[in-house]
C-alpha cells in the first residue's frame, strides 16, 4: 500500500464554499440545543435531590435505564431518518419541528412537584426518556447536517468544528447564567427560583435553534444506507483504530462525573453556589484549546499531541488534590487549566475517529460514515448514563444529605472527585494510545489505496 502511495497523487475536490451566514447559523443550532442538554446534564441530579426529593441511588438508577436506553435508541432513529424525506429535506425538516418538542419536555422534566417517593422515581424516569427521545431525534439530524451541506473535505471540518464549538457555548451558557438567574428570581434562593431559571433559559434557545433551520441547506444526496447496531459492531469489530478511538471517547464518563458534582462541590466546599457562574465563564474560554489543535496537527501527529495534553492533565490534576481547596481563586485557576486541556482533546478525537473511515473502506469496501458518526453518539451517551449512575452511587458512598451542613469525609470525597478521579482517565486514554498504531502516515496510505483502485476501476468510482 506505501508503494501506491507514491503512484497516487490526491485529487482535489471542487471547491465550494459555504458563506460566513450559514456556517454561524449551523452553529447557532448546536448552541441552542446544547442550552438544553447543559440544563439536564448539569442540574437534573441536583433538582432529583435537593427540590424533588428522590435518593441519589434512585436518580442513578434512572439514570442508568433512560441514558442506555436512549444511546441504543440512536442507531434505530438513523435507520428510520434514512428512510423518510420531506420536502424540507432529510434531516433539516427535523431541525424545524423538534426544537418546540425539547423545548416543552425541558421544563416538563424540571416541574417542582410536590410527590409521595414513588410517584417522584416514575414522573422522573418517564420525562428523562421522553427528554432523551426528543434530544435524539434533534441530535442525529443536526451532525448529519455536515455531511450533506459539504462534500468538500475542508468545508465539513470548519462545519464540524464550529459544530463542537457550539456545543461548548451551548453547555456553557446555562452554567454561566443559571443559578445567578435562579437566585435572583427565587429572592435570594436558588431552590425558589429553579423553576423559573429554567423556563428562561429554555425560552432563549429556540430563536438559536430556529436561525439553523432558516439558513442551512441540504446540497449532497445522501446515500441510502440503514445504520442498524449488528452493522455498527461489525464494523467496530473488524477495526481495531476505530475501536481504540470509540473507546477513548468513552473515557470521558471521568469528566462527565465531575461536571455533574460541581453544584455539590461549589455549594457546600466553597460555599457558594453562585461560583457556577465562574465557572461557566471557565468553560466558554477553555474553548479556545479548539483554535491551537489546527495549529499544532501541521507539524506533530495527533496521538503525539493527545498524549501530551493527557500527561499534562494528569501533572496538573495531582497538583491540584495536592494543594487543597482553601483557595477559591486557585481552585478556578486549576479549573480553568483542567478545562482548557480537556476541551482540547474534543477535536483531536473527532479527526482521529473519521480517519478511520477510509482504513474501513480500505478493508470492507463500504464507507460507513453513517455508522461512525453512531458509534460516536452511542459510546458519547453510553458514558454520560454510566456517569450519572456514578454520580449517584458516589453521593451515597460518601454520605451525601441534601440541603444540610456536609461532614468532612463527604467534603474530601467531593474534592477527591472534582480534582483527581478524572486523572484516572486521562490514564487509560494514555494506555490506549500506546496501542494505538493508525497514524497520519497509515491514513494516507489508506487514501493512496481508495484512489490506486478507482483509477484500476473507474466504473466503480
Amino acid at each position: 500500500m506505501e508503494e501506491r502511495a507514491q503512484m497516487v497523487q490526491p485529487e482535489a475536490p471542487e471547491r465550494k464554499k459555504i458563506s460566513n451566514k450559514e456556517v454561524l447559523s449551523y452553529f447557532s443550532y448546536g448552541m441552542g440545543q446544547c442550552i438544553s442538554f447543559g440544563l439536564i446534564g448539569t442540574y437534573i441530579m441536583y433538582f432529583y435531590t435537593d427540590i424533588l426529593g428522590i435518593s441519589a441511588l434512585a436518580a442513578s438508577t434512572i439514570f442508568v435505564i433512560a441514558r442506555t436506553f436512549d444511546a441504543a435508541n440512536d442507531p434505530l432513529m438513523a435507520s428510520i431518518m434514512d428512510t423518510r424525506k420531506s420536502k424540507h429535506g432529510k434531516f433539516r425538516q427535523y431541525l424545524l419541528y423538534m426544537p418546540f418538542f425539547i423545548f416543552f419536555i425541558t421544563i416538563i422534566a424540571f416541574l417542582p412537584l410536590n410527590l409521595n417517593p414513588t410517584a417522584a422515581v416514575i414522573f422522573a424516569g418517564a420525562t428523562y426518556i421522553l427528554w432523551g427521545v426528543f434530544y435524539t431525534l434533534s441530535d442525529v439530524p443536526f451532525w448529519s447536517m455536515s455531511a450533506v451541506m459539504s462534500q468538500e473535505p475542508q468545508e465539513r471540518t470548519k462545519l464540524v468544528t464550529y459544530a463542537n464549538l457550539g456545543v461548548f457555548v451551548g453547555i456553557g451558557i446555562p452554567t454561566l447564567l443559571f443559578t445567578p438567574l435562579a437566585e435572583f428570581l427565587g429572592g435570594g434562593s436558588l431552590n425558589d427560583g429553579f423553576f423559573f431559571a429554567v423556563v428562561i433559559l429554555s425560552l432563549m434557545m429556540l430563536p438559536f435553534m430556529f436561525l439553523g433551520f432558516k439558513n442551512t441547506r441540504e446540497r449532497v444526496e445522501p446515500p441510502k444506507e440503514r445504520v442498524r447496531i449488528r452493522d455498527a459492531i461489525k464494523i467496530v469489530k473488524g477495526n481495531k483504530p476505530m475501536f481504540i478511538i470509540l473507546a477513548t471517547f468513552f473515557c470521558n464518563v471521568f469528566v462527565n462525573i465531575t461536571l455533574t458534582l460541581n453544584i455539590y462541590f461549589f455549594t457546600y466546599n466553597l460555599g457558594n453556589a453562585s461560583l457556577m457562574a465562574a465557572f461557566g465563564i471557565i468553560s466558554l474560554v477553555s474553548c479556545i484549546g479548539f483554535f491551537f489543535i489546527p495549529m499544532l496537527t501541521k507539524y506533530f501527529y495527533k496521538k503525539h499531541i493527545l498524549m501530551t495534553v493527557l500527561i499534562a492533565d494528569i501533572i496538573v490534576r495531582v497538583l491540584f488534590f495536592m494543594t487543597g481547596y482553601g483557595n477559591t481563586t486557585v481552585v478556578l485557576a486549576f479549573l480553568t487549566v483542567t478545562m482548557i486541556l480537556y476541551t482540547a482533546t474534543g477535536p483531536l478525537i473527532s479527526a482521529m475517529l473519521a480517519e478511520t473511515i477510509e482504513l474501513t473502506e480500505v478493508r470492507t469496501g463500504q464507507r460507513s460514515e453513517a455508522v461512525t458518526f453512531s458509534g460516536q453518539t452511542f459510546t458519547g451517551k453510553l458514558s454520560v448514563a454510566i456517569a450519572g449512575g456514578a454520580t449517584g452511587v458516589i453521593l451515597t458512598v460518601i454520605n451525601y444529605v441534601p440541603n444540610q451542613a456536609q461532614s468532612e469525609g463527604t467534603l474530601t470525597g467531593l474534592f477527591f472527585v472534582i480534582a483527581l478521579l478524572p486523572a484516572l482517565g486521562s490514564i487509560i486514554r494514555l494506555v490506549l494510545m500506546y496501542f494505538y498504531k493508525y497514524t497520519e502516515k497509515e491514513f494516507n496510505e489508506a487514501v493512496s489505496e481508495l484512489q490506486w483502485r478507482k483509477q484500476q476501476n473507474p466504473g466503480n468510482s
